[in-house]
């Protein structure tokens, strides 16, 4: 079987993560748990279905770490860094600081030598970016103060790292001439002198922002007229490894490089296309390196040292977690958003795995101390995302705390009969129109960039997370008589109507939705006030181009009017059938049909005969995907 064994290993790992991951996710441990557990099972200390093939695919699985950085650099517009510019200086230094030296402090104190100390606590500073963002993800959190906070910070500790980098050989005992191991990665400046290395360090970082900046495009238009996806594939690709092979051979870090390339291009036209492309990949190397940090905890060294670890992993994390809940309140953040910042970052980075193999080659630290240190990093990344359920699902329920984005002394207004949540697009429209006939709301959004932008203009509208009861009572619900839900995210609604419906039973609900599916479950809620985003706007244009064409205005707007009466009819009767496939499509034909006859039929009475069809195809796609997740 040796002739099959990286086919096998393949096998081994996708297997793994295909049974583990949607378990994890099952039971509301997201994603990157259970490619820890899938590591975990698949490893040495479980099932020995790998060998050696772990330390390759931990390897291979950086590089997803690199992709990663590449996206998340795609996000950025510079305004944006810059907006953020005091947090990630401030928060990410502060963190950084206060953290290292709580940590070194704490090993010398246990007997550790003063360089192993200060290279742990430089290791041990830092949190994992993937984690973190990905949890942040999962939660919807991305954009909440604390989300913003914690992504200033990782992004502070992921340009750390080189300079990190460049310290840790100060602490090694060996000599220049005795460490052609240490430098790790075979950097061409090495042997330079220190201006000759600065000037082609800086060259480098000058030709990758040139590069990105005036290349790129044309590149990227003359790939897109060849009209072969695979190739625009392959470029986006090469454009990611290339970077890292530079970042590599001048001795940076890849991930920096990557991820300044990444902002580069973020105003490029292709950035769309670009995301699309590796994403992926990304997915897919994220995930191998995730198994790959659990194939790796070497569970004979834990047991060995079963006290040491027992003790040191809650140490680690609860160390962490008090410096980032200071600086969470002495940023000002509301203590919701400052267990978010403190919970989600309290865990060790990837590359913390990066380092100790660079400190270990350095014999700034020793083999066996580098594994047990690599087994707390690896277990604190396990125990995030259990430490994030327990923070959702019984402290922040609990914490009676308010995401205000305004001062303290200043509550909300609870006199006003109308709650908003989600003053973007929809819901900016429905407060204006309210108040232009005299009618006052009260109005809530999560988006702190929204809120600011909002007031600025003079509306008073209030920062929080409306799918929590108290924020609910504290911006009047007990009083109101109606709430309208105009939020984006479907999941979103789906929440706040829940929370609303179970603490405030007696509020009217309307609420924007986006399709049929999260319509369908709003009903189930028992609301049936629910807009399709898209209705209103769709027959306005169907209704012009009719008219662009030749039809008589009052015969489009009757039209109109029928085609949005039964639409909204059916959309009530066919909730009863959505659970049964067949049943469903055989009762939306029989009204696709009755309401292109209704149509055909009114036209007829005044004197044009023009038929009018529905395209039920995207209605019964919805129906698949809501059936498939049912099921």
């Amino acid at each position: 079987m040796t002739g099959h064994t990286f086919i096998f290993q393949i096998f081994v790992y996708l297997t793994a993560a295909v049974l583990s991951v949607p378990l994890a996710k099952k039971l509301g441990l997201g994603s990157v748990l259970g490619y820890l557990m899938a590591g975990i099972l698949i490893g040495p200390s479980a099932l020995k279905l790998v060998g050696d093939a772990e330390k390759n695919a931990l390897h291979v699985g950086e590089f997803g770490v690199v992709m990663m950085l590449f996206l998340v650099g795609l996000e950025l517009r510079p305004a944006m860094i810059w907006r953020l510019r005091k947090a990630i200086v401030g928060m990410g230094g502060l963190q950084l600081g206060i953290t290292t030296v709580m940590i070194s402090f704490f090993l010398l104190m246990t007997g550790q030598t003063s360089t192993q100390a200060m290279a742990s606590g430089l290791i041990l500073s830092l949190s994992s970016t993937a984690i973190a963002l990905q949890m942040l993800k999962e939660k919807n959190r991305l954009q909440s103060d604390g989300g913003q906070n914690s992504f200033s910070v990782l992004l502070f500790q992921d340009i750390a790292v080189i300079p990190i980098l460049a310290f840790l050989p100060l602490l090694s005992p060996v000599t220049e001439h005795e460490t052609p191991a240490s430098s790790g990665v075979a950097s061409l400046i090495d042997a330079l002198p220190f201006w000759g290395q600065t000037f082609v360090v800086l060259s480098a970082v000058i030709i990758i922002v040139l590069c990105g900046r005036y290349a790129m495009t044309p590149v990227f238009r003359l790939i897109a007229r060849t009209r072969l996806r695979e190739l625009f594939t392959a470029v986006s690709l090469l454009l990611v490894v290339g970077i890292t092979l530079v970042m590599t051979w001048v001795g940076l870090s890849p991930a920096l490089g990557t991820f300044l390339a990444g902002v580069v291009l973020a105003q490029n036209e292709y950035r769309h296309e670009l995301e699309s492309e590796i994403e992926p990949f990304k997915g897919l190397l994220l995930g191998l390196f995730f198994i790959a940090v659990g194939v790796s905890i070497d569970f004979r060294l834990v047991s060995e040292h079963s006290r040491m670890i027992v003790s040191a992993v809650p140490a680690y994390i609860l160390i962490k977690f008090i410096v980032l809940f200071a600086i969470g309140r002495f940023s000002r953040m509301c203590l919701d958003n400052t267990l978010l910042f403190a919970f989600v970052l309290s865990q060790g980075g990837e590359f913390a795995f990066v380092l100790t193999s660079f400190a270990a080659h350095g014999r700034i630290l020793s083999a066996e101390y580098a594994n047990l240190l690599n087994a707390v990093v690896a277990l604190s990344m396990t125990a995030t995302p259990v430490l994030m359920l327990i923070n959702e699902r019984l402290i922040r329920p609990n914490c009676g705390t308010l995401e205000i984005a305004d001062t303290p002394s200043e509550g909300i207004d609870t006199s006003h009969p109308v709650i908003i949540a989600g003053f973007g697009k929809v819901g900016s429209i429905i407060g204006r129109f309210l108040r232009a006939n005299g009618q006052k709301a009260t109005y809530l959004d999560i988006d702190p960039d929204n809120v600011e932008l909002l007031r600025k203009m003079g509306l008073k509208v209030f920062y929080g997370d409306a799918s929590r009861a108290d924020l609910l009572k504290a911006a009047g619900a007990e009083t109101a008589k109606i709430l309208v839900i105009a939020v984006d995210n479907p999941d979103n609604t789906l929440e706040i109507a829940e929370t609303a419906r179970k603490h405030f039973p007696h509020l009217s609900i309307l609420a924007r939705t986006s399709g049929w599916n999260d319509s369908h479950e709003l009903m189930d809620m028992g609301i049936h006030d629910v807009y399709l985003e898209t209705l209103d706007s769709s027959l306005r244009m169907a209704s012009d181009v009719l008219v662009k064409m030749g039809y008589r205005s009052y015969q489009v707007r009757n039209a109109a009017r029928t085609f949005r009466k039964h639409d909204e009819q059916y959309l009530r009767e066919l909730s009863d059938h959505r659970h049964d496939r067949d049943l469903f499509i055989r009762e939306a034909k029989l009204r696709i049909k009755t309401l292109e006859q209704i149509l055909v039929r009114e036209f007829e009475d005044i004197g044009k005969n023009k038929d009018l069809g529905w395209d039920v195809s995207s209605m019964i796609d919805e129906f698949d995907e809501s059936t498939n997740d049912d099921r």
